[in-house]
């Protein structure tokens, strides 16, 4: 994991947050599935177009932005960006920003679990702890939320993705 305090610039305010990058899937560095976490819980917060910039520059699959909860029974609120837009819920992001959260001081309101807010809704967290001291293992996992959207897909939708993959549409069921 990398960590550090990075500079973000947003419309309205220049300010230091805390950054972290975390390898998902792997206690082993370097071998995890990246995430990169900014911490937005204090100051001003940063505009969409800032957030999505600052995505663009960590090159990543996914940066998450840790902000104060809307909902009165969330821990925290997560945003989560791609290098071109905003997706309201990703698995491995949700995972990571949430042990970033953890280890960063957070304290959940409930014993039981953490509640993530974001675009999917309030996402329930648990977390296991394996072994003890410097040995342990901590494991989060969660219920995946409901489908946003379901159902076939337009034929414009499917042409596009025949394209975007190289193979004929009559190659696609």
């Amino acid at each position: 994991k990398k960590e550090g305090i990075t500079e973000l610039r947003g419309d309205r305010s220049e300010m230091q947050r805390l950054f972290k990058q975390v390898d998902v899937f792997s206690v082993k560095k370097y071998r995890g599935n990246p995430v990169a976490v900014v911490f937005l819980t204090e100051g001003p917060p940063l505009s969409d177009a800032a957030m999505q910039l600052f995505a663009k520059w960590t090159n990543l699959a996914e940066t998450t932005f840790i902000c104060p909860p809307v909902h009165s029974e969330a821990d925290y609120l997560l945003r989560i960006f791609t290098t071109t837009r905003e997706l309201p819920f990703a698995g491995h992001p949700t995972l990571g920003s949430c042990h970033a959260w953890l280890e960063s001081g957070g304290v959940p309101r409930n014993k039981e679990f953490i509640v993530q807010e974001c675009g999917a809704g309030l996402i329930k967290l648990t977390q296991r702890t394996n072994g003890d001291g410097d040995n342990a293992a901590h494991t989060l996992s969660f219920a995946a939320p409901p489908l946003i959207t379901s159902g076939p897909l337009d034929e414009d939708e499917v042409l596009q993705i025949a394209k975007s993959l190289g193979v004929a549409r009559s190659e696609i069921l």
